[in-house]
């Protein structure tokens, strides 16, 4: 079954347009200060680095394109999801990469216990970052932000030129995820970049972001792993009907 709260969205046609943060009373800024802090207390690796907030999402009546209105924030914004009656609830921006083997299905990681999902399964993929001063957020620097993600956690080379936007969704708290679609590897080759990957990071005293990888070809496939994102299984769902239309 795939999640009837998340939404998909066609990304052939899609646009980023960067709009001011929304502004927060003195006592809700407050209480996010307070909720971040006792976040991190109880997880020590989190850290306030610079993110990318989803202030709104918007369909053109024509259907030409599919609009994200986004602004700079940091992590500490999101702890305005616990925060009651809050005026804005902050969604996050992030890349994923469906990357393909060549005998069909889709390679998924596990995210290790020290990260902000631990244990949950997820594609290879991470939170978008605000561009530095001079350049843009937009596609094309999303779709190099997911290849530079595929290289860091499952070891795979891809260039972004050869990899195209696929789709979008929204699920919990709003989020945006953008799905990019890398090249066909074979599933041994891509399961032996990230036991190399993984075995040079512990050498170095680093424990991998990803501590296994699965290869998925249907919904029921993913339910089986257990704990996912919510936008796995629709996303795989989408995928596998793609590939038996063509």
């Amino acid at each position: 079954m795939t999640d009837a709260t998340v939404e998909f969205f066609d990304a052939r046609a899609l646009r980023l347009e960067q709009v001011a943060i929304p502004s927060l009373s003195p006592e809700e800024r407050a209480a996010m200060d307070q909720f971040w802090d006792e976040a991190v207390a109880q997880q020590p690796a989190l850290f306030d680095g610079p993110a990318v907030a989803c202030v709104g999402v918007e369909e053109q009546a024509d259907g030409s394109a599919l609009v994200l209105s986004w602004a700079p924030a940091t992590y500490r914004y999101r702890a305005l999801r616990r925060v009651e009656g809050c005026s804005w609830l902050p969604a996050s921006i992030f890349v994923t990469v469906l990357q393909p083997v060549e005998d069909g299905g889709l390679i998924v990681g596990r995210s290790s216990g020290f990260t902000v999902h631990p244990g949950r399964w997820a594609l290879p993929g991470g939170s978008a970052e605000p561009p530095a001063e001079g350049q843009s957020l937009d596609v094309a620097a999303l779709r190099r932000h997911a290849a530079q993600e595929l290289l860091e956690e499952i070891g795979v080379v891809a260039d972004p030129e050869d990899m195209r936007a696929w789709g979008v969704t929204r699920g919990e708290y709003g989020n945006l995820g953008v799905h990019f679609l890398a090249p066909p590897v074979s599933a041994a080759l891509g399961l032996k970049h990230h036991e190399v990957l993984a075995e040079e990071e512990r050498a170095r005293g680093v424990e991998p972001e990803l501590d296994r990888l699965a290869v998925v070809r249907s919904v029921q496939d993913v339910t089986g792993l257990g704990h996912c994102a919510d936008f796995l299984p629709l996303v795989v769902s989408r995928y596998v009907d793609g590939r038996t239309l063509t």
